[in-house]
């Protein structure tokens, strides 16, 4: 399919984000193999990482947007999730297996309560109230509650000092299996358009076919090495900055790696499209807890790494259980406005400030 040739392939926010990601990627290599320190590598290469996952997040959405608010919600979330992935397979290799699960928790509330408020605050300020379409908010919450609680079973059996407790290998292998197969009983579902749905969508994709795929697999790729380099000055530089193991992945490894929804989320809200802001925002956090947490459970022992298990410290797990009962208590009317959004960031920027000290 080509580009409409009316309209430009690329137009100034690409070149912004192509050319900053090449540039940031030359500047992450030479901090990575020039030796000038590891807090200037982590930095620079977090910043590529964030990029890049803009760039992942272009494509997919000259890609998704031939498909309707429901696949691209979809789609978005779960290429957009890559940079996160391949950071949390190189953390584990490195057995930083605290920060992964920071990470993981850290992502869903970063999603839920920051990048939700954010496009919540917004929208609501420059459009009022907002629909998000209460069927869909209503069935998407809900699998996120299920998710969320099948997530922390493992956790809430060790808490409570259940017979399950010593086992939480198996048990956590168990869980992830079980919600990668409910990620794919309800992706029809998810894949889904409203009628209405048509007439929302973007204008006609600027790309052609070929393009958005080459782009998204050059990204990809180029997000596979950079997150190398980020993992490998994360713990160096963490020790020299004093950063806890717990708030380096709650929020800058979270924070880095869902640039995507972070962006698209609140443009989408200001342009007024609420319902498809909502779709992408909501989809990523549901993803991480379907699919992302149980992959990186299952991949962590085939590749050998350190064993990533679903038992999470007592705090990240009342943390995301705070932030998916408040999200699904916010969003159940199928309406948003600025106040509930500022209400989401001020609640993350608490559950932040409770994991500075680790």
């Amino acid at each position: 399919m080509n580009a409409h040739p009316s309209r430009p392939i690329f137009v100034r926010a690409d070149w912004a984000i192509i050319g900053g990601s090449a540039l940031l990627i030359s500047v992450a290599a030479a901090t990575r193999f020039g030796g000038t320190g590891e807090v200037i590598a982590f930095v620079c290469s977090g910043l590529a990482v964030a990029l890049l996952a803009a760039l992942v997040g272009r494509s997919v959405e000259q890609l998704g947007d031939r498909f309707g608010a429901g696949a691209t919600g979809v789609l978005q979330s779960a290429l957009g999730n890559l940079p996160e992935l391949f950071i949390a397979l190189f953390a584990l290799q490195a057995g930083l297996v605290m920060v992964v699960q920071a990470a993981l928790i850290g992502s869903i509330l970063a999603n839920l309560l920051l990048v939700m408020g954010l496009s919540f605050t917004v929208g609501g300020l420059r459009h009022g109230q907002q629909s998000i379409d209460s069927v869909r908010a209503r069935s998407t919450t809900v699998l996120m509650l299920l998710a969320v609680a099948a997530m922390v079973v493992p956790s809430l059996a060790d808490y409570v000092h259940t017979p399950a407790a010593p086992h939480e290998g198996t048990m956590s292998l168990v869980v992830a299996v079980i919600l990668l197969a409910l990620f794919a009983v309800t992706l029809p579902a998810s894949l889904k358009s409203k009628p209405g749905d048509k007439q929302q969508a973007h204008a006609p994709p600027r790309w052609p076919l070929w393009l958005a795929l080459v782009m998204l697999a050059g990204s990809a790729l180029a997000a596979a090495f950079v997150s190398d380099w980020f993992v490998h000055a994360l713990e160096p530089a963490m020790q020299t900055l004093h950063i806890s193991d717990a708030f380096a992945g709650l929020v800058i490894v979270a924070i880095a790696g869902n640039a995507v929804e972070n962006v698209v989320g609140i443009q989408l809200a200001a342009a007024n499209r609420s319902e498809y802001a909502f779709s992408v925002v909501i989809n990523s956090p549901l993803q991480i807890a379907l699919v992302l947490a149980p992959a990186l459970v299952i991949l962590s022992r085939v590749f050998g790494f350190t064993p990533l298990t679903l038992d999470f410290p007592p705090m990240l797990a009342v943390a995301v259980v705070i932030a998916v009962l408040v999200t699904a208590f916010i969003t159940f009317d199928g309406e948003s406005d600025w106040q509930e959004g500022t209400s989401l960031i001020a609640l993350y920027a608490i559950i932040a400030t409770a994991f500075w000290w680790g």
